[in-house]
């Protein structure tokens, strides 16, 4: 009785229907027809949920979704996998109470995905709950749950639950590994765990392989550690172990990049040089490491050429290379990278941009004319670019403008905070470290007392060492 609606349903459907407006057509045959077929309606949640317009995908799915008269659980797993991460979380927890619904390894697979795409305080909370749902169900033993939760954990900067889970895991496979690994590569500081685990993983007697991905992440733990020893070593395993690795423009570019930040520029050329593909990333990569090494006029010329190649830079691009610049004191090539951005390629700064100028101009002595920068944005300065300055107001003595400064962030940080909220120390304390600088002691305890009257606690500062060795990989 169906037969013919399913056919012209199912073919539109096959065409990968591009507009709400002929989703929508489909979407009414479906329902006109009275067919129900599962298959048909989760294709639709997909195309649904690939159109580009958020609201539309998150209402008509779900109206696919409520179709059935009974609830189905192959639609609520597409719906959850497939919808935005906030959407996917919410569908879930609007039939996590409901007695019809028996949930499945693959909802809570799908369900944490989504947490650990959207990282955040509420997400973390939300995934700690199904995990103990998951132990109370019996399902932590199925390995896509399990690595999909070391996933979650690790992509919300959880490494010691993450490592938690990893540790009880019977079977892992190249995914799970990759998943601790890249949690432990993208955290600062964790940079030598990674590298400790790649060599675990190496020795692990189930005989999993590193992929692509995983060398990715370890030659980026590589280059925070910042031991030239400890990169030429996974350098050399990638080159005996690995098919044209010169091809793989990731690997490439992990290359280019670890070879830059661990004080070999020399060699960061030599790999840019023989890669056969290159991408923005790589020519950023580049870029930077002559930038830090204070080949500031050579990073110039690589721009330009990136620019002849046919490829754009970026946002990213140029943060990387002002910063750079930055640390490299480097303000004559810094100030013409800024104006070059809009100029000559169409990039609009963003505040992150004014910040390493007003940086660059600060750390230089400038404290003037970085000023005037400030003041002349056509943008909103916030309170982090005027902390920036008044820092440097302190290091280079220059006391009037500190306590302008200073002021000036108390009437925003006043005028910013709610009315039942304490203020933050940290711009008091600045003004404080100012008047204490210039020696004026009666203006150090009138702050001291505004604090008290306030309320407000100064924090204990805090340090860390990392001590590192050389010989991470010794045996590769």
């Amino acid at each position: 009785m169906h037969h013919l609606p399913r056919l012209r349903v199912h073919s539109l459907l096959n065409l990968k229907l591009k507009s709400t407006r002929q989703l929508k057509q489909a979407h009414a045959q479906l329902i006109t027809s009275g067919l129900r077929s599962p298959s048909i309606s989760g294709k639709l949640i997909q195309q649904y949920c690939a159109l580009s317009d958020p609201e539309s995908t998150s209402l008509y799915a779900h109206l696919v979704f409520k179709h059935f008269d009974e609830p189905n659980l192959f639609l609520l797993n597409t719906l959850i996998r497939c919808t935005q991460p906030k959407d996917s979380i919410l569908h879930f927890a609007n039939w996590v109470s409901e007695a019809s619904l028996t949930f499945d390894d693959f909802t809570y697979k799908f369900v944490l995905g989504a947490c650990a795409r959207l990282p955040s305080l509420p997400t973390l909370v939300v995934g700690r709950e199904i995990h103990a749902r998951i132990v109370k169900e019996g399902i932590i033993s199925n390995i896509l749950v399990q690595t999909t939760l070391v996933h979650f954990y690790a992509s919300n900067k959880y490494l010691d639950s993450a490592r938690e889970v990893f540790d009880e895991m019977t079977v892992r496979n190249g995914v799970t590994w990759n998943a601790m690994i890249t949690g432990f590569s993208s955290q600062r500081g964790s940079a030598r765990d990674a590298l400790v685990l790649f060599r675990d993983m190496l020795d692990d007697t189930c005989g999993v392989k590193p992929t692509d991905t995983t060398m990715v992440c370890v030659l980026s733990a590589a280059s925070q550690l910042g031991v030239l020893e400890t990169g030429a070593c996974v350098h050399g395993y990638i080159v005996k172990t690995m098919p044209a690795p010169d091809s793989d423009v990731f690997i490439g570019t992990g290359l280019v990049d670890m070879y830059a930040k661990c004080g070999s520029v020399d060699g960061a050329l030599t790999i840019f040089k023989r890669m056969k593909q290159k991408n923005v990333l790589t020519w950023t990569a580049m870029a930077t490491g002559l930038a830090i090494h204070g080949k500031g006029s050579e990073a110039l010329e690589l721009l330009d050429l990136m620019g002849a190649q046919g490829i754009k830079p970026n946002a990213v691009t140029f943060t990387s290379l002002l910063s750079s610049c930055c640390h490299g004191g480097l303000v004559e090539e810094g100030l013409q990278l800024f104006c070059m951005m809009k100029s000559m390629f169409g990039v609009t700064p963003h505040m992150q941009h004014y910040g390493c100028i007003v940086d660059l101009l600060s750390r230089s002595g400038q404290l003037k004319e970085a000023y005037e920068f400030i003041v002349a944005m056509p943008v909103e300065p916030d309170a982090v670019l005027w902390r920036s300055l008044l820092s440097a107001c302190k290091v280079h003595g220059d006391i009037a403008m500190g306590e302008m400064l200073g002021k000036k962030l108390l009437q925003i940080q006043l005028a910013q905070s709610p009315a039942d909220a304490t203020p933050k120390s940290e711009d008091y304390v600045a003004l404080s470290n100012i008047y204490a600088y210039a020696e004026k002691w009666d203006a150090v305890e009138m702050v001291r007392e505004e604090m008290k009257v306030m309320g407000i606690e100064n924090k204990a500062g805090s340090s860390s060492v990392q001590t590192t060795s050389n010989h991470v990989l010794d045996g590769l």
